[in-house]
């Protein structure tokens, strides 16, 4: 596995080991010696995916204390435009962004630190994106910041949204409870 820093610290692009042969391919998608020798979080305590038409956006997600978690997340099936908010005081990056493009072909995968929000946007009919979550869903503790109030580039002004991700604060009225460990203090 590869694993390149974002601007975000902390967030992490993930290129998994993959072997083709004449069948298909074999790829390795998690190993916890390598998430651990990074220091990152990765006892996964739920998985789930979500399957979007062209033009929707989800997000921009997160859990509030105390269910925050880290994600590591991948597209199974198409592309997506990825992006991750970070939220944490104290860090060198609060209230920036870095995007990816997650491709089912590539294989590639975004590692989100816990305090930072998450977001994608389907390039592809029938985009599939797969959550791996270290804390439990805690529906009371579902939290986001609006898609259009973070400066992202999103590939779209007028997304598919649903009623809810409508209806988050903007990124400038959320008073964030993460801080960056080492960083400060919320």
């Amino acid at each position: 596995m590869r694993f390149e820093e974002s601007p975000v610290p902390g967030c992490y692009l993930i290129q998994p080991e993959a072997h083709p042969d004449e069948r298909g391919r074999f790829v390795k998608t998690f190993s916890r010696d390598a998430f651990l020798a990074r220091g990152l979080e990765c006892d996964w305590a739920e998985s789930f995916y979500s399957v979007s038409r062209r033009g929707v956006l989800r997000g921009l997600h997160f859990q509030l204390p105390p269910h925050h978690h880290a994600k590591l997340v991948h597209c199974s099936h198409g592309r997506l435009f990825d992006v991750v908010v970070d939220l944490r005081t104290g860090s060198p990056t609060q209230g920036r962004f870095a995007t990816f493009e997650l491709d089912a072909e590539r294989g590639n995968q975004v590692y989100i630190p816990a305090g930072c929000a998450h977001g994608c946007y389907a390039l592809t009919e029938g985009a599939t994106i797969v959550y791996h979550v270290t804390s439990a869903h805690a529906p009371q503790y579902d939290a986001g910041i609006r898609w259009d109030s973070a400066g992202i580039p999103w590939p779209d002004t007028q997304p598919l949204l649903s009623a809810r991700d409508r209806e988050h604060p903007r990124l400038g009225d959320f008073d964030s409870p993460f801080a960056m460990p080492g960083g400060g203090s919320a």
